[in-house]
């Protein structure tokens, strides 16, 4: 059993793509005007995607709550929790969930990430309801002993060494993270600090679990060979008898960053680490927190800027100067409170990475001063959009899509208005969020580099750095 929790689940998020809509059928054109969204009696949400093309369906929990929601000190407890969501019930043995799903036919997985926690199944259509009933379940009645909890927290313990303490990049990027975010919880990883996930109890699961796994806190996702109606029966037999938990506020509270004031820089040297790289973060708003058009030109900026082969930053450091062997970036849109723009370059010799940097510098200060040509601008648009008409032909992609916009506030107009947010982003527009968004001051700028042999001069690393 697999599951993921070490970021963001970027994949998620509306960071879609490309060519002008020619008439298609698919998955979100089906559904779209099918979609329908209500709530049990207890506050559950609930949403129900019609895709008839196979008799399969998607079913999701999401809860609304986080790494960014844990308490101080307890690091780690969100995705620790997860873990042992598939331990006993008192009508399902220990470890036996997912034995159960694979015995029906089906596959099962969960994720934890800043904002929000999963868990999901993809059955034939006769067995939703036995997977609603295991979990409405495991919602309400999990038991757990200290042996469980010790040898699951041994596990997460160990997959922070292997995912994290071998990663030299993962480290890496668990300090550019720690730098950017002055304030915010997001500066601490999902997956928790080593040496808070060690102190974790049985004590701190259970109380974690019985405040925020309550079916007001939580979305239940169906999308498949399924009707509303046929949902709801389901939803309100299974979930419906499930008590609320008073005093859960869907506006949670996290602390604000203070205005940024000055750049940071840091440095790390791994022996471990392969060719040197350039690592640059901006703090930005995410969808939900940006401005009226703002994120939408944001997601066309990086886009022209540094996302593949196509964007200049691409074709200036790698095809033209060489002075690079890749050259990318994202932009990270889907936080509950803030998003990130991140762009970065591996070199082959460390000597490059003043080059590198002062060339992008150079890139962004282009666009700000002169936007973006109409031709790029298309080209930008017309791929996000087509990617996301892609990606709607997936059952479980719908089913995240709308899941994860829903559980970090957005609504099914923001989501469905989408594409045609971004066919209304402008060269200006363009212009503006960089001269806006890309500030020196709001961000970080990271190199990673392989470690220095005994005795050899290492590079000095940049004034106000930390290593």
């Amino acid at each position: 059993m697999q599951h993921t929790g070490l970021s963001r689940f970027s994949t998620l998020v509306i960071a879609l793509m490309t060519l002008a809509l020619a008439p298609q059928t698919s998955a979100a054109a089906a559904g779209k005007s099918k979609l329908s969204h209500f709530k049990l009696d207890n506050g559950m949400e609930v949403l129900v995607i019609p895709d008839h093309r196979a008799p399969v369906v998607t079913h999701m929990v999401y809860y609304r709550v986080g790494s960014a929601d844990e308490p101080r000190g307890k690091s780690g407890i969100a995705h620790f929790l997860e873990h042992l969501m598939f331990k006993s019930t008192d009508k399902i043995p220990s470890g036996e969930f997912s034995k159960i799903i694979s015995r029906l036919g089906g596959q099962d997985n969960a994720f934890t990430t800043q904002d929000a926690t999963a868990y999901f199944q993809r059955v034939a259509k006769e067995q939703l309801p036995r997977v609603m009933e295991l979990e409405a379940d495991r919602m309400t009645n999990l038991r757990l002993t200290d042996k469980e909890v010790l040898t699951e927290r041994d596990v997460i313990l160990e997959e922070r060494r292997s995912r994290i303490e071998n990663n030299p990049s993962a480290l890496f990027g668990e300090q550019m993270e720690a730098v950017l975010y002055l304030n915010h919880p997001y500066r601490i990883p999902v997956i928790g600090w080593e040496h808070e996930m060690k102190t974790l109890s049985r004590e701190d699961a259970l109380t974690f679990y019985k405040h925020y796994y309550a079916p007001n806190n939580a979305i239940l996702v169906v999308a498949g060979d399924v009707e509303a109606d046929e949902v709801k029966g389901l939803a309100e037999k299974f979930y419906g008898s499930i008590k609320p938990v008073e005093g859960i506020a869907n506006n949670r509270f996290r602390p604000d960053e203070p205005p940024a004031r000055a750049p940071r820089r840091l440095t790390l040297e791994d022996a471990r680490a392969g060719q040197p790289s350039l690592h640059r973060s901006y703090l930005v708003p995410s969808y939900r927190t940006a401005e009226k058009g703002d994120a939408e030109a944001l997601d066309v900026l990086v886009k022209l800027l540094a996302d593949g082969a196509t964007s200049r930053f691409y074709k200036k450091a790698v095809v033209e100067e060489h002075i690079a062997s890749s050259a990318n970036g994202y932009y990270d849109s889907n936080g509950l409170d803030s998003g990130k723009v991140s762009l970065y370059a591996v070199v082959q010799d460390k000597a490059e990475l003043p080059r590198v940097e002062a060339l992008l510098d150079g890139l962004i200060a282009d666009i700000v001063a002169n936007g973006v040509s109409e031709a790029e601008l298309k080209r930008a648009k017309s791929a996000y959009i087509a990617d996301y008409v892609y990606e709607s032909d997936s059952q479980a992609t719908l089913a995240r899509r709308y899941g994860w916009g829903l559980a970090t506030g957005l609504t099914i107009e923001d989501m469905e208005a989408w594409p045609d947010r971004i066919r209304k982003v402008t060269s200006d527009d363009v212009k503006r969020v960089a001269a806006k968004y890309l500030d020196p001051r709001a961000s970080v700028t990271g190199t990673l580099l392989p470690k220095e042999k005994d005795g050899a001069k290492a590079m000095p690393a940049p004034a106000g750095s930390r290593s």
